[in-house]
């Protein structure tokens, strides 16, 4: 598995992107999911995916975290009278913790966040942040997993969104049903099927080719 970048910069980042969310959070009083969101949409978090090294390599967490601000115009103000301490915050964590999951998984934050809210991140903080790394993917795997379960395959909603029934769409796609029911419950992986057969379901729901891929963007 290839990763935006090498792992001797990730110890780094994972402090970085703790003290951006500690400072943020306990030091702006902007709530996590907000600075989540911020994050984001400043493509900062788009940055730091690919290994740009203007943040992986050339910042500081305040930094990293004024420079969210400063894209998307949030004018910050910072409570030292809260901030500056010795501990390490519940938020903290969940940021160190966060940059690691992200280049373990290499799932972009915003689709993260998709399925895990920033706050939900610091409910973990007891017990995980006195567990390893390794728990801590393993229980954010587990919570991804059901919610994909539970949400459905892109191609079920899109189904659905159309009116149609599975051998209505077996029928006017040619795709067979069976292995269209199984493609719906994620029983076979839509991405490994042939161009042609998601080109058919394509035409017939409407859509983009990529809508009915399985795709962590």
């Amino acid at each position: 598995m290839t990763h935006a970048y090498d792992k001797f910069f990730l110890p780094d980042m994972m402090k970085k992107m703790g003290f951006a969310f500690d400072f943020a959070v306990n030091g702006c009083k902007v709530p996590p999911d907000s600075f989540y969101g911020f994050f984001v949409a400043s493509k900062i978090a788009g940055a730091i995916e690919i290994g740009s090294p203007a943040f992986v390599c050339a910042c500081s967490g305040t930094e990293l975290a004024l420079s969210v601000f400063e894209r998307v115009g949030f004018p910050v103000q910072i409570d030292s009278s809260s901030f500056f301490s010795f501990d390490r915050s519940p938020e903290y964590w969940a940021g160190w913790i966060l940059a690691y999951y992200q280049w373990e998984t290499k799932l972009s934050f915003s689709k993260i966040r998709d399925y895990v809210p920033f706050s939900q991140i610091v409910g973990m903080y007891n017990p995980l942040h006195e567990a390893p790394q390794e728990k801590f993917l393993d229980v954010m795997n587990k919570i991804i997993q059901e919610k994909k379960l539970h949400k459905g395959t892109n191609l079920h909603r899109l189904r659905k969104d159309a009116g149609l029934t599975q051998k209505e769409l077996s029928e006017l796609s040619g795709v067979n049903l069976r292995t269209l029911q199984q493609y719906e419950i994620g029983a076979k992986d839509i991405n490994r099927a042939s161009g042609s057969a998601i080109n058919s379901l394509a035409q017939v729901l409407r859509c983009n080719f990529y809508d009915i891929m399985e795709l962590d963007l």
